[in-house]
């Protein structure tokens, strides 16, 4: 199959339709809320720590690299002898950790941070693709459906484009240069291995770029897990049958849809918070402390460390306080390793319901 080069950004067909604008309005309303909701959990880290491992599971999960929420959960206690899936995913969050770091630090998304992005994810220094012969093929056939472009000059003359384009403001709204942003850089593909992922994180990052969200709180991977067909049939149609409306208007609802799901689970955290905190100020209110709570949620598996860190307590301490919550029926113990860990088990079953 021959080689597809996309076109230079902008483009210059019409993109804002009616059906567009109307759409974006819808998408831009629900992003907004999940903006403005996030605030009511006092420490970020708790919906970082959260959601972006709950990310980095899904995003594997369409490249086929399939890990549990239990597992995950572990290896971010840093337990030696992960899967190699586990450590798949576990790069991602890391790769997505770096690149919100990255905006944060630069007020820019540039070349140079999406490779950064892509090495921590792949955890090589492969970088942009220099060799001919990368082909996108069908799963089940074998048969190649898209063929990227294959000259090294090329792929880094359309990724300057696509960098200009990231940081130059347009007319355009924010969730449609997402979206197209998306697009170029699925069908350059300049990457041997990644390039959905790195794609993904990108989304967010164009997000927080434009001040759309304060922090990464909004993936698509699970949207894009429900719709996996539409996702990959879509994208190839803006290729073959100039469809990039209907591309635009897929990535418009999965902001709107998520958003709301992501809301809901913002809310559900908040209330098992609240909930916890009134437990503990009731039945021990001698261990009670707001840091106490915030250390119990920042992920489902606590070690006496966190406390000891957290709340600078001796480590008798610290196992007294986590056996006090066992007591009660807040944690859960659990031996991994000849280590022990406390489950908080409210929080474990939300997460692993999802959004």
């Amino acid at each position: 199959m021959q080689e597809y080069i996309p076109t230079h950004l902008p483009l210059s067909q019409e993109i804002e339709t009616k059906a567009i604008l109307k759409k974006s309005i819808t998408a831009n309303r629900a992003l907004a809320k999940l903006n403005g909701i996030a605030r009511i959990i006092p420490n970020r880290n708790i919906l970082i720590n959260s959601l972006a491992l709950q990310e980095a599971k899904d995003s594997s999960e369409i490249e086929n690299i399939i890990t549990t929420h239990d597992e995950l959960y572990k290896a971010n206690l840093d337990i030696k002898n992960s899967t190699h899936e586990t450590k798949e995913v576990q790069n991602y969050k890391n790769a997505l950790l770096k690149g919100y770091e990255l905006v944060k630090e630069h007020k820019l998304l540039l070349k140079r941070h999406i490779v950064a992005i892509q090495k921590e994810l792949e955890q090589n220094d492969a970088g942009v693709r220099r060799q001919s012969g990368t082909n996108l093929k069908n799963a089940q056939t074998n048969e190649v459906i898209f063929t990227p472009p294959q000259e090294y000059a090329v792929i880094d003359a359309l990724l300057t484009n696509l960098e200009q384009y990231i940081n130059e403001p347009n007319a355009l709204d924010p969730l449609v240069n997402m979206a197209i942003i998306h697009y170029q850089f699925e069908t350059i593909h300049p990457f041997y291995d990644g390039n959905g992922r790195t794609g993904r994180i990108i989304n967010i990052l164009y997000l927080i770029l434009n001040d759309l969200l304060d922090i990464p709180i909004l993936y698509l991977s699970n949207y894009i897990i429900k719709n996996k067909r539409d996702y990959y049939r879509l994208l190839q149609e803006v290729r073959t049958k100039e469809g990039m409306e209907a591309w635009i208007l897929y990535m418009l609802d999965g902001v709107e849809q998520t958003s709301l799901e992501t809301i809901e689970l913002i809310h559900d955290i908040s209330v098992l918070m609240k909930t916890t905190k009134n437990e503990i100020r009731e039945k021990l209110p001698k261990i009670y402390s707001k840091d106490l709570i915030e250390i119990i949620f920042s992920q489902p598996y606590t070690k006496i460390e966190f406390l000891v860190d957290g709340l600078e307590l001796s480590r008798q301490t610290a196992s007294k306080y986590l056996n006090e919550l066992e007591t009660i029926g807040l944690m859960e113990s659990v031996k991994i390793k000849n280590s022990k860990f406390f489950i908080n088990k409210a929080l474990f079953t939300r997460l692993r319901k999802g959004i």
